[in-house]
């Protein structure tokens, strides 16, 4: 198991889209288990996309990311940088 502290960075926080673009990129390492913990907030497996937006997560907030799978180093990497991400929807040209 590898873990990581991620910022959250997006203005809104992480909530529909972000969500749907995280648990999007973790269907792509099926075999692993991926773990979020928030200061106050119960540690939350993410396997889905209302789980997610449930921790309620503001931009600031640090959160703990925790992987366990054969790519686990490829997969936090991967994801932790979505949590870190500040996304524009739509997208800016």
């Amino acid at each position: 198991m590898v873990e990581k502290i991620v910022k959250i960075m997006n203005s809104a926080g992480i909530h529909c889209r972000p969500s749907s673009v995280i648990l999007n990129k973790i269907q792509e390492y099926p075999n692993h288990t991926f773990h979020i913990v928030a200061p106050g907030r119960p540690e939350t497996e993410l396997n889905s996309i209302l789980g997610l937006i449930a921790m309620g997560l503001h931009q600031g907030d640090n959160v703990s990311i925790r992987v366990d799978g054969e790519k686990e180093d490829e997969a936090l990497e991967t994801v932790s940088g979505l949590f870190a991400m500040e996304f524009d929807f739509p997208p800016r040209a």
